[in-house]
């Protein structure tokens, strides 16, 4: 037993709610397109994979679903990232790499947006989406699990959300990273479900 285990962190489920929405994370061609200095990654993909299945599960029962990409305009408008091929024009506005992976791109039914900040909710409309379509309970998916997805749970349960992670349907640069944050949200503000038990669970 961890001493996280004997200090009580992750001792509870949070469950799901009565109303979920499908939160798809940076699912964009520059993190999985073998061509981007910073896509490709094998895991992201398998994880692109699983989530289009828990798509289509959402389309089957009327689930809302929002779906997000990084881009800026240029550099001025970007914060101090520390990593450096976001600088270089492929996730400016209009390059291939700030589309939505073909994979899981349906603008006619998702609701699609641009963020600029790790999380999907910073100084996005997300909140007024949610809100409209009465929404208690977030299933987040998407990359990368130490990043972009890590400050999407921390949000979602700051704005009192109930948080389920879609562990198979996240993914990162590896997967020891992926473990990781998975754990350590898991043991503050997330429950981890696998795509297939969350499609049980709602059925």
């Amino acid at each position: 037993m961890s001493n996280f285990d004997k200090a009580g962190y992750g001792s509870d489920n949070i469950g799901i709610g009565k109303k979920c929405a499908l939160l798809i994370v940076d699912f964009q061609n520059g993190f999985t397109d073998p061509s981007s200095q910073i896509g490709g990654s094998s895991h992201v993909n398998a994880a692109v994979d699983q989530t289009a299945k828990l798509v289509k599960f959402a389309r089957s029962v009327d689930m809302p679903i929002a779906s997000c990409r990084t881009s800026w305009s240029g550099p001025d408008e970007m914060s101090y990232w520390k990593v450096a091929p976001l600088f270089e024009g492929g996730f400016f506005h209009g390059h291939k790499f700030t589309e939505i992976d073909p994979r899981l791109s349906d603008p006619d039914n998702h609701f699609e947006f641009i963020k600029s900040a790790p999380s999907i909710f910073f100084l996005t409309p997300l909140l007024t989406w949610l809100t409209k379509h009465n929404i208690d309970t977030t299933i987040i998916t998407g990359c990368t699990t130490s990043g972009c997805i890590r400050a999407s749970v921390i949000d979602s349960f700051s704005y009192g959300y109930r948080t389920i992670v879609a562990e198979d349907c996240c993914g990162d640069q590896d997967a020891d990273a992926h473990a990781d944050n998975i754990r350590d949200v898991g043991r503050r503000y997330a429950d981890i479900m696998t795509c297939q038990e969350i499609i049980t669970a709602l059925s």
